[in-house]
């Protein structure tokens, strides 16, 4: 592959990690908890750059540490293949595979273009299920995933193009006045060229 792209495993990119849900029979790991704990509910509600969850959880909740910020979480049991990037320190629940840079990759990777790149991940999810009584993706099969990464200039490029084409998609108040204005462009342009003799 030319250009310096290179394809690099998951498991070689990612700490992986299975999310998981504190006892519900116990009172103080969910009242009053500010800590948030996501589930496949956080990305139907709040779309797919999660912030906040629906539901939170105390200190007491967690096994080890928090999951941090700009990681990103893929669904790889039931729902399978559903993704979302998580701007915050935070817990999943267990039908979320938890993907969380390695530091030694931390300057060779954009979060946002792992996050678009999720769309292809999800689609190898679900592709790759184990047919049992309960759905789910084989992680040693997706800890050896090759995924192509770019220099994190292109990286970069790519981003900024995806961003501004989801704004102008999802987004109908920034969405229709760009579209009129680059209509009215291009007819001004057109108009120029039409009219120059």
């Amino acid at each position: 592959m030319g250009g310096g792209l290179k394809l690099v495993s998951l498991g070689e990119l990612f700490t992986i990690k299975n999310g998981y849900t504190p006892s519900k029979a116990k009172a103080e790991f969910w009242e009053g908890g500010t800590i948030p704990w996501f589930r496949m509910e956080d990305i139907q509600t709040n779309r797919r750059i999660l912030k906040d969850s629906i539901q939170h959880i105390t200190p007491q909740a967690v096994k080890g540490k928090l999951f941090p910020a700009n990681s990103i979480i893929i669904s790889t049991t039931a729902t399978i293949g559903e993704h979302a990037l998580v701007i915050v320190d935070y817990l999943s629940n267990q039908q979320f595979t938890c993907l969380i840079p390695q530091v030694n990759c931390c300057d060779r990777l954009n979060m946002r273009f792992m996050f678009y790149y999720g769309f292809i991940l999800g689609e190898w999810c679900r592709n790759n299920v184990n047919k049992s009584a309960f759905p789910s993706v084989k992680m040693e099969q997706f800890k050896k995933v090759k995924i192509p990464l770019p220099p994190l200039e292109v990286q970069n490029d790519i981003v900024e193009i995806l961003d501004a084409f989801d704004a102008l998609a999802n987004d109908l108040s920034a969405g229709l006045p760009a579209e009129i204005e680059a209509r009215q462009k291009q007819y001004e342009y057109y108009r120029e060229r039409l009219l120059s003799f």
